[in-house]
């Protein structure tokens, strides 16, 4: 059997399992969100666990907008609730896409600080256009999203690498992301990796 498939671990209840996972890595990064912001949260993985809810499009085909195009939508909405749909889409998928997929930015030219700008803002914006309505309980976890979306892409980046071990290639990825986004989680890697971060005219880490 390989390492990888020996990091297999059968999951009963997918819902539970990121209930648990989310809780755990908050606690590790010391992020602290009100409990309808952390079901949130493990409701959005839950359903982008399936491909069909994130990707769009016919089966073979299907894609993620990019995110210019989801904000574009938004702006452009006819009708207030089709606004608000559209900028919570474009919020959870930046946050999903952020916390699961960070080491596939290293090769595009648009990186991880460009979804984490673009998630917490239309996560502002739609905690301001539902708190208008009914939605004030929503209206506050939207609020919570946008305020703590950097921390908890590291929560969730926690959860994605919980198997994975870093490499020496990891490092200057880890640095530069710790450069664009001032993410704690990329620090302390770093730290544990042997290289303290500097933000020197250098532009290099220093080993220790």
């Amino acid at each position: 059997m390989s390492a990888d498939a020996e990091r297999v671990v059968p999951v009963a209840n997918l819902q539970e399992f990121f209930k648990d996972s989310l809780h755990g890595a908050l606690e590790r990064k010391h992020v602290a969100v009100e409990d309808q912001t952390e079901h949130y949260v493990v409701n959005l993985l839950t359903l982008f666990s399936r491909s069909e809810a994130l990707y769009e499009g016919p089966a073979g085909g299907a894609r993620l907008k990019p995110l210019v195009v989801m904000l574009c939508e938004a702006l452009e909405a006819p009708t207030p609730p089709e606004r608000n749909r559209a900028l919570q889409r474009l919020g959870d998928v930046s946050l999903f896409v952020a916390g699961f997929f960070a080491r596939s930015f290293a090769a595009r030219l648009v990186d991880i600080d460009y979804h984490i700008a673009m998630g917490g803002r239309a996560y502002g914006e739609l905690a301001q256009s539902v708190a208008r309505g009914r939605g004030r309980v929503l209206g506050a976890v939207f609020a919570e999203l946008s305020e703590k979306f950097q921390p908890l892409v590291d929560a969730l980046n926690d959860i994605s690498e919980t198997s994975y071990r870093h490499t020496d290639q990891d490092i200057l990825r880890l640095y530069e992301l710790w450069l664009k986004t001032g993410s704690t989680r990329c620090y302390s890697i770093l730290g544990r990796l042997g290289v303290k971060p500097t933000r020197g005219g250098g532009g290099s880490p220093r080993t220790h």
